[in-house]
């Protein structure tokens, strides 16, 4: 599933092609096929967590989300007629110079600007805002007080603080040398691993950041040598794979095979 890194790209690059731009057709596919938008111009697109909210003068906003496997294309107008062809496309904005193709979108919403909240009311801090740790940290770190969950869980948990996927995750993790299964509420300062993995999702908004465990396994630990292994977080049907090094993210003292025992 896309993370915020790639939903500000992506907005970023929806802005560049549409903001300040009057729709000169507007279709949406599903599930939403009657709201019309042409003639609207676009304000502007922003993201929140890994939802796209794409704002137009008439008060009205186009809420999408990305699931596993959405994107948003931009090709010049005119340019794009076989492309909409594809049964996968679920929205076409066509702007005068662009037009951008929404491909396998997994949520797509019109609502009130206005209303915007009731779409994202239950998510946590969007920790890629500039003023994070200033605004949203202190409300993520009271969730995190107390949790059971294993702190890849945690950090997976939109609710609890938004825009971090797998990838980012993982990379946090292995940075601060934190076992991944770790109770959340067992971390001594969970603040800093909050405030790594979101350091390291911020510079691939920029530009594209390697990774040093995701995707890696049996790979060699870029410190130690040791292959990258892959476990579990979640519980089917939710499940997604954890990358981690077993000698640099090794358990808490008390923990063997995943039992946690009396020290």
């Amino acid at each position: 599933m896309p993370e915020g890194d790639v939903l500000r790209r992506t907005a970023a690059r929806l802005d560049q092609a549409l903001a300040g731009t009057v729709l000169a057709r507007a279709e949406l596919r599903w599930p939403d096929a009657t709201a019309d938008l042409t003639g609207r111009t676009v304000l502007g697109t922003t993201a929140y967590g890994k939802h796209l909210l794409t704002r137009l003068d008439d008060g009205r906003t186009l809420r999408t989300h990305l699931r596993m496997d959405g994107s948003w294309r931009v090709a010049h107008t005119g340019a794009t007629e076989r492309a909409e062809r594809d049964p996968w496309v679920r929205a076409v904005l066509v702007g005068p110079d662009w037009t951008a193709l929404g491909l396998r979108l997994g949520m797509l919403d019109v609502v009130r600007t206005d209303d915007e909240h009731l779409l994202l009311h239950h998510l946590g801090p969007d920790v890629l805002v500039s003023d994070f740790a200033t605004t949203g940290l202190a409300a993520v770190l009271d969730r995190w007080a107390g949790e059971g969950r294993p702190a890849c869980e945690v950090l997976l948990d939109q609710t609890v603080q938004a825009g971090f996927g797998t990838i980012w995750t993982a990379e946090g993790l292995f940075a601060r040398h934190v076992w991944p299964w770790t109770p959340a509420g067992d971390l001594r300062d969970p603040a800093s691993l909050v405030m790594t993995a979101r350091e390291l999702m911020a510079r691939s908004v920029l530009s594209q950041q390697p990774v040093r465990v995701h995707g890696r396994a049996g790979a060699p630990c870029v410190r130690c040598g040791t292959p990258i292994a892959v476990g579990t977080a979640r519980r089917p049907p939710q499940e997604r794979p954890i990358f981690w090094c077993p000698t640099c993210q090794t358990p808490p003292a008390e923990w063997h095979d995943g039992v946690r025992h009396r020290v």
